[in-house]
């Protein structure tokens, strides 16, 4: 049973909230004195691409990401992450911000205001989702032969189709928000050893492929239930 469920799971979106307050199997997570949330958890099951995060209630953190830019400089560094990547559960921490229709573009998306932060939750190990990953990869790395490369990998357009699809709205008070997305990518950024790397330099070495697998949004019930002990971290 714990098999079919892990095959169907593509996408999951937390509230950040309810991921603190009831944390799944694997993660633990301490008040400081300070008022900041500190998350533990093991770095070799899973990989967390998050940031420093300020939200309303304070401060968090979570003790050994690196952030969303992933860094690796040789063969071997690049070939065990794409395994991790495509084996593992990734957790990505994204905004949903009012959709400002005053601004478009680039800078609608740097000033809108944050409303709520959500965990999306792409389960690597899923066929669909490895597929995915392993071809957008395979892309990039056959246009840049022999170059340092920059990829970005978007989960924005799930995201967006999910939202539309379920009607998903945020209420804050007495209103109801649909909101823009923010925030909804990791980056691997590759730096070969080559001498005259000009395309890299000039910035021609950038690709970009997106992840497009069906959202669950997950409460705190849903969550424990569909991330059960033994089902979150569930040997690939």
């Amino acid at each position: 049973m714990q098999a079919k469920s892990k095959l169907r799971f593509f996408l999951g979106l937390i509230d950040l909230e309810d991921f603190l307050k009831e944390p799944p199997f694997g993660f633990t997570v301490e008040k400081r004195a300070s008022g900041c949330r500190f998350v533990k958890y093991d770095p070799e099951v899973c990989c967390v691409f998050i940031e420093d995060a300020q939200t309303a209630t304070g401060k968090v953190i979570f003790q050994h990401s690196i952030g969303r830019a992933v860094k690796v400089r040789t063969l071997r560094d690049y070939t065990h992450l794409r395994k991790r990547l495509t084996s593992k559960l990734i957790f990505l921490l994204v905004s949903a911000c009012e959709n400002n229709a005053a601004l478009s573009g680039k800078k609608a998306e740097k000033k809108s205001k944050v409303i709520k932060h959500f965990i999306v939750v792409i389960n690597g190990s899923n066929s669909i989702i490895k597929w995915e990953m392993e071809r957008g990869l395979d892309q990039t790395i056959s246009s840049v032969a022999g170059e340092s490369y920059t990829v970005k990998i978007d989960m924005k357009d799930a995201l967006q189709k999910w939202m539309e699809q379920e009607k998903f709205a945020i209420v804050v008070g007495h209103q109801r928000f649909k909101p823009v997305w923010r925030d909804t990518w990791f980056v691997l950024k590759y730096h070969s050893d080559a001498l005259f790397d000009f395309p890299f330099w000039f910035g021609f070495s950038k690709r970009k492929f997106m992840i497009n697998g069906k959202v669950s949004h997950l409460t705190i019930e849903d969550k424990q239930e569909r991330f059960a002990v033994g089902e979150l971290f569930m040997p690939c």
